[in-house]
């Protein structure tokens, strides 16, 4: 994929693979991890679909329950996880990145100069 500039005004571009890997790591959601997950269960919706028509094609009742039951709990969860981000919101990559400290900020340089004068 293309090259998305960050959410904030740290004006690094990140890869969206790279945006979900950090999604991964730091707190909060960003939008490519968001696009990723609803990616994976639109593939899991699709397979669960299949699986049912192979149930329902079998004739064996208790295939079709078991499958049904896996549509019934995969529906569940999208459903409370886009409940819960709609709660608490999507997170810029640009905050993730701060987050977890790896955006270098003027504060950390002026007292790595300060340190390093110091050893001189």
């Amino acid at each position: 994929m293309a090259n998305k500039q960050g959410g904030g005004g740290g004006g690094e571009n990140i890869s969206s693979a790279q945006a979900v890997f950090l999604g991964a790591l730091a707190p909060g959601v960003n939008g490519p991890t968001w696009t990723t997950l609803r990616l994976a269960f639109v593939m899991l919706g699709v397979c669960l679909a299949v699986m049912l028509g192979l149930a329902f094609s079998s004739s064996d009742s208790w295939l079709v329950l078991h499958v049904a039951f896996l549509v019934l709990i995969t529906t569940t969860l999208f459903l409370l996880l886009s409940w819960f981000l709609s709660q608490t919101g999507l997170v810029s990559v640009d905050h993730q990145i701060r987050e977890i400290g790896l955006a270098p900020n003027d504060t950390s340089r002026k007292n790595t100069k300060k340190i390093e004068e110091k050893a001189l």
